[in-house]
């Protein structure tokens, strides 16, 4: 899109389609017909009223060349497709200060199949004993002396979609190719090419989350879907799980440090479709794009409840940090790692304290390359911020403007 004015500043372009545009148009209709959890109605609610009128907001007005342009309030629900960029960026700005010169990999554990319906039943219990057994699993692989004899790092992500929306939990892990040892008293490096062997992380992760459901159904028995609850089916089930190959994928390494924090930026705060995915949305259809030239397409109510299966419960923390970067490692044992690799020493508190003051609109600039502090029309600096209800009560003439879309 050609630029405004002449401060080189482009306006973004919405996408055609939107999550709440769906939700608006048929959200009603499912909400009165469906049983939904009360965090599934909330994100709804904030998702249909995200950066709009409703929420409030404020106007921006230029001195030099009157241009009014209102800005509406974000839900800032972790869910809503317009919300995460600046709370990936202000995370990205602390976790880069934790980055480690050394090799990483990318390695994907996938829940299998047979589990699904009943990580649908018990999320918030299932999603935490997949992220104990796959940080157990590398951990105690890294530990091995057989293979590093070390302390690695690790961030998880949890994701629970394919690209078409349906269900399909799985974790992604950056791991560092190589650890402090475990007298700390220096760096072990491992392979640049080579992490662990696929087979033996599956079996240990098959292993150690059997292990952990079977448990924890023991000490408080877990809700089970039918075909579960008939007599013997939950052993049935763990057997045959055991005989199974498990889905590891140990992808290729890292190019380095900055590749590390550009796939960190695309993967932490994803939410299971963005905006720009969606296609075609009418009355009955809605149309998404998949992977490659792929689509698929779905009544809005089905479009709906796929989107509605990704909401975590309240408070559940999806990305998760061990090893070198726990939160109780971080001033200890990740320091000596650092200065053992050379790097220079800092105090990652007070890179926490300089992010956390940093100006949105700085945030904002470096994410979208757009100076939100200027005008739009003629690149001036000099504007002013109003409160929404009080620019429409002195000027009956920017209600026009201001209107919810």
């Amino acid at each position: 899109m050609p630029a405004h004015g002449g401060c080189g500043r482009e306006r973004v372009e919405r996408p055609l389609h939107e999550v709440a545009d769906i939700f608006r148009a048929h959200g009603e209709e499912y909400r009165a017909t469906h049983v939904l959890t009360p965090q599934q109605r909330q994100v709804m609610r904030d998702i249909e009223t995200c950066r709009t009128a409703v929420l409030g907001g404020h106007l921006e007005l230029c001195l030099d060349c009157g241009d009014k342009t209102p800005a509406y309030n974000s839900c800032n629900n972790r869910h809503c497709p317009k919300c995460q960029a600046l709370a990936q960026a202000r995370w990205l700005a602390r976790r880069q200060q934790r980055i480690l010169p050394t090799a990483h990999f990318h390695v994907v554990f996938t829940l299998p199949a047979e589990l699904r319906p009943l990580a649908r039943c018990n999320p918030k219990r299932i999603y935490g004993l997949m992220f104990q057994a796959v940080s157990q699993t590398l951990l105690t692989l890294g530990r091995d002396p057989q293979r590093l004899g070390a302390l690695i790092g690790i961030t998880a992500v949890l994701h629970t979609w394919r690209r078409d929306l349906r269900f399909h939990p799985h974790l992604h892990c950056i791991v560092t190719g190589g650890g402090l040892a475990l007298d700390g008293k220096r760096w072990v490096e491992g392979s640049a090419e080579y992490l662990f062997p696929r087979q033996v992380m599956a079996n240990l992760f098959r292993g150690k989350l059997l292990d952990g459901i079977t448990r924890a159904h023991q000490r408080d028995p877990l809700v089970l879907t039918d075909d579960l609850a008939t007599p013997g089916a939950f052993e049935r089930m763990r057997s045959k799980l055991y005989g199974k190959d498990w889905q590891v994928y140990a992808k290729r390494p890292f190019a380095g440090a900055q590749e590390v924090f550009a796939y960190l930026g695309r993967y932490t705060h994803r939410v299971g479709l963005s905006n720009r995915r969606i296609l075609k949305h009418t009355p009955d259809r809605v149309t998404i794009a998949t992977r490659g030239d792929g689509t698929a397409s779905m009544h809005p109510h089905e479009f709906i409840r796929r989107f509605l299966m990704h909401v975590m419960s309240k408070g559940f923390v999806k990305i998760r940090h061990y090893g070198l970067l726990a939160a109780s490692n971080v001033k200890t044992k990740l320091e000596v790692a650092r200065r053992l690799l050379g790097v220079d020493d800092h105090d990652p508190q007070d890179g926490d304290a300089a992010e956390a003051v940093q100006d949105w609109r700085d945030l904002m600039l470096e994410i979208t390359g757009i100076d939100v502090r200027r005008c739009p029309v003629c690149g001036s600096t000099r504007r002013v911020r109003i409160p929404l209800e009080e620019a429409v009560n002195s000027d009956p003439l920017i209600i026009r403007s201001c209107r919810s879309p």
